[in-house]
């Protein structure tokens, strides 16, 4: 069942969190419908009110309120996730944790940090910059780090550094039943009892809602190269990306951007780059280093037919190029007036990657619709963002069935129905399809940690 059991009206949780929160705690609408609808076609629901919080004692406190009144929680971080994490079906409360925003300890020596919930992954890489550390998950938007532990984000260094599943050491969270845990050491390592660190790490908040993340730091290099390189189709890309990782390149960032997103970004982010598939690069390491893995994959690019190989080393050159990848969902929406947009990612094996890519690109032109693809393509992790009209009954229903057999393939391939946007709402129907007899246990972790429903109902594993 999706609905948290036996259900009360939230008009005396409501009460009597407004008691103490104060004007803290919004009914406005228009503050409700921000809290509930995200950027894409997934429906929104707007909760019944919205509790900015300043602390993880008063998170304990608002959650031991609905646990009482059995009424429906939903934490929101900065609003920015794709699948419907933070719609309120059932109504209920949304924990807005922006304004727990503080960075609370660093440890340099150890390479660590501890920080609330609210804090961005920008505003944490500004604070670490005069230290020379900083933290490499990047998932595009200016996520909250709390966010992005609860959805296991990734983003564009993850080929290197990884994911938040391997860079977040423990995390403080309040349970359903309002007490207050951490779930780990600052340890590098421990064989003490059950992770409930990657437990709690991607339960987009169905288990409990994370108020502090203690995370790895890297030391800044010594030197960025970022290149571009352009290639004549999108398999020749995939394959280059495949060669690279093999053989053992330590890229630190390989994105591959198909020649509809390269249009885009000359468009909206006033690139000048010939529109052809074309993968982003990034290599760290020493000045001579990070040099000579530029040059090697160039070597492996002109083998496959791509170039000219063009390389950036200033920060202003890197970074323009670097927002255009990022701002890639914008850029293509741009093109579309009009029309609803529907983000969505799958990640298989990186040996199956181009034969993915390929069919899935088929697919859509086999059906006549818009759907550009960019990749995290060095872990195997790609991207469309699909376009239609809603009111274009025979339009929708195709961008339904590609989107399916999208999926589809890439289970099929070994791979995940999402390797970074998460289930959310908007991805429930395919758990089973990945998970088999799994599932089942994942949702008895969930009753007997949320028996009865209140953390983000009708997300994820769904009870």
């Amino acid at each position: 069942m999706d609905s948290p059991t036996a259900k009360t009206s939230t008009t005396q949780t409501v009460t009597e969190i407004r008691q103490w929160l104060g004007d803290r705690l919004s009914t406005a609408p228009a503050v409700r419908e921000q809290h509930g609808k995200d950027q894409t076609w997934n429906p929104g629901a707007a909760p019944d009110a919205v509790a900015f919080v300043k602390s993880t004692e008063e998170v304990q406190r608002i959650v031991a309120t609905c646990a009482k009144h059995r009424t429906p929680i939903i934490p929101y971080g900065t609003g920015t996730s794709l699948e419907g994490h933070f719609s309120a079906p059932f109504g209920g409360i949304s924990i807005d944790l922006s304004q727990m925003n503080r960075v609370l300890e660093v440890n340099a020596a150890d390479l660590d940090c501890r920080v609330e919930a609210g804090v961005t992954r920008k505003q944490l890489n500004t604070h670490l910059r005069d230290q020379g550390l900083f933290f490499p998950v990047d998932p595009g938007a200016d996520a909250s780090l709390g966010g992005m532990t609860a959805t296991r984000a990734s983003g564009t260094n993850a080929v290197r550094y990884g994911t938040m599943r391997e860079n977040v050491l423990n995390v403080t969270a309040v349970m359903a039943n309002g007490e207050i845990i951490r779930t780990g050491s600052r340890a590098r390592k421990s064989s003490a009892g059950y992770d409930l660190t990657r437990l709690l790490v991607g339960s987009e908040g169905t288990l409990g809602v994370i108020t502090e993340v203690a995370l790895k730091l890297y030391g800044i290099p010594e030197s960025i190269v970022s290149a571009v390189c352009p290639f004549p189709s999108v398999e020749a890309c995939c394959t280059a990306t495949i060669t690279a990782i093999q053989m053992g390149l330590p890229v630190a960032r390989i994105e591959l951007v198909d020649a509809e997103h390269v249009k885009a970004f000359n468009a909206y982010s006033k690139l000048d780059l010939v529109v052809t598939p074309t993968l982003f690069l990034e290599f760290h390491g020493t000045e001579a280093s990070a040099r000579e893995q530029a040059e090697t994959f160039a070597a492996i690019a002109e083998d496959l037919g791509g170039g000219p190989y063009s390389m950036a080393t200033k920060e202003e050159d890197r970074q323009k190029l670097w927002q255009a990848r990022h701002d890639a969902f914008w850029a293509t929406k741009s093109l579309m007036p009009g029309k609803d947009s529907f983000a969505t990612d799958v990640c298989v094996p990186i040996s199956r990657l181009a034969e993915c890519v390929t069919e899935t690109q088929a697919d859509l032109a086999a059906n006549g619709l818009y759907g550009p693809i960019v990749g995290h393509v060095g872990d195997g992790n790609f991207h469309v963002v699909l376009y239609c009209d809603r009111n274009d009954a025979q339009e929708y229903a195709k961008v339904k069935a590609v989107y399916a057999r999208m999926i589809d393939r890439a289970i099929a391939m070994g791979g995940t129905s999402t390797g970074e946007h998460g289930i959310g709402s908007g991805k429930r129907d395919y758990l089973a399809k990945e998970h088999g007899p799994a599932l089942s246990f994942m949702r008895a972790v969930k009753r007997a940690l949320d028996p009865d429903n209140i953390m983000n109902p009708g997300k994820n594993v769904a009870i």
